[in-house]
């Protein structure tokens, strides 16, 4: 038998948590005898009318594998062959998955500098001047990511000065949503609030870091992207034959609000950390705690010894940040005990004193 990870508690992505036993007993369930594939079933028309209920009666959704499958197949919709996306240069697109936009869409993306994550109206407008201009890409989607890279959160009003920029420019915005859920429990809104109520056109819904085993999807609000997302879907290798248990789990999420409970803990795990250390001299928080991730700066050694017994990653070497990410399986006592080993080595990093390994 194969033995748990050795860390105590892994703070490195809500990936790595487990599945939500509602989510596995949907799973469990939709294993019965068999049933039509590639969607032709139960469990994927109850996840349609679960999303059409939480999103609005236009909103039309399409299961996939993954998080990436699925805004490489959205900014398909949108794009021609000359034209290009602009995103914040943090995105989760432009950073984190290998080029797989521009290699398989052929598209050209412009990352544009934030410090917290967000781009604004004005950051936009700085990029609209080669629109017209052949010797240039055509700007021709927005993409922005809610939750951030940076665990901040755009507001509704943010997402709808965009859309209303986007729009009347003959833009589209896309959303990564990968932690979508998130922001709706710390802003305490529905998730439609930041997405149809202020015109986003179409968004990636995460389910995986949301405690489901692997169940993303593409949604689409913008009925007028709709109609090619089938074949390329198809294509872009995220039409599952078996799609009923993909299906099961999306709908097990949004289900009595589980979504939002297993978001809400998450946040409220990762305000619980944040709270534990600010005190601490020698830490600082790089940006605001607006989910379930934290983003402190801290004494090298402090990271070298807590990465002995815990797992996260360096965000930024050079400044010693580092992320630290709960999820919905973490506990008040896995935090608790995490925060007491933060605080012996920084203390021990900044006096010289013995160390978490001394």
């Amino acid at each position: 038998m194969l033995t748990p990870t050795p860390f105590p508690k892994s703070f490195a992505s809500d990936n790595h948590a487990g599945v939500h036993p509602a989510v596995l007993a949907a799973v469990v369930e939709a294993n019965t005898g068999d049933a039509p594939a590639y969607g032709d079933d139960v469990w994927t028309r109850a996840a349609e009318d679960a999303f059409r209920a939480e999103f609005g009666a236009q909103a039309t959704v399409y299961p996939m594998f993954n998080g990436t499958g699925a805004n490489v197949v959205g900014l398909g919709l949108v794009l021609r062959p000359y034209d290009a996306v602009l995103c914040p240069d943090t995105a989760h697109i432009n950073s984190n998955e290998c080029g797989a936009a521009e290699r398989l869409l052929g598209t050209k993306l412009i990352p544009l500098p934030t410090d917290n994550g967000k781009i604004t109206v004005d950051d936009i407008r700085g990029q609209l001047s080669a629109l017209g201009n052949t010797q240039r890409s055509q700007p021709r989607a927005v993409s922005i990511s809610q939750v951030t890279e940076c665990g901040t959160c755009y507001t509704a009003d943010e997402i709808a000065e965009l859309a209303e920029f986007t729009h009347a420019r003959g833009l589209f915005l896309h959303m990564d949503g990968a932690r979508l859920a998130n922001a709706a429990a710390e802003l305490n809104c529905s998730m439609r609030a930041l997405t149809t109520d202020v015109g986003v056109d179409l968004f990636s819904f995460g389910g995986t870091k949301n405690g489901a085993m692997g169940a993303e999807a593409l949604v689409i609000l913008n009925p007028e992207l709709d109609a090619p997302a089938l074949f390329l879907r198809k294509q872009g290798m995220q039409l599952a034959s078996k799609m009923r248990f993909v299906s099961a789990q999306l709908t097990a999420l949004l289900t009595g609000d589980l979504w939002r409970e297993n978001a809400a803990h998450a946040n409220a795990m990762a305000h619980r950390l944040a709270d534990g250390v600010a005190d601490l001299p020698g830490l600082s928080l790089r940006y605001p705690v607006q989910s379930n991730a934290v983003f402190p700066a801290l004494p090298e050694k402090a990271i070298t010894e807590l990465q002995q017994r815990y797992l996260f990653h360096v965000w930024d070497a050079d400044e010693n940040v580092v992320r630290w990410v709960t999820s919905f399986d973490t506990t008040p006592e896995h935090i608790d005990t995490f925060v007491s080993d933060i605080r012996l080595a920084v203390r021990a990093a900044i006096d010289g004193q013995p160390g978490l390994l001394e």
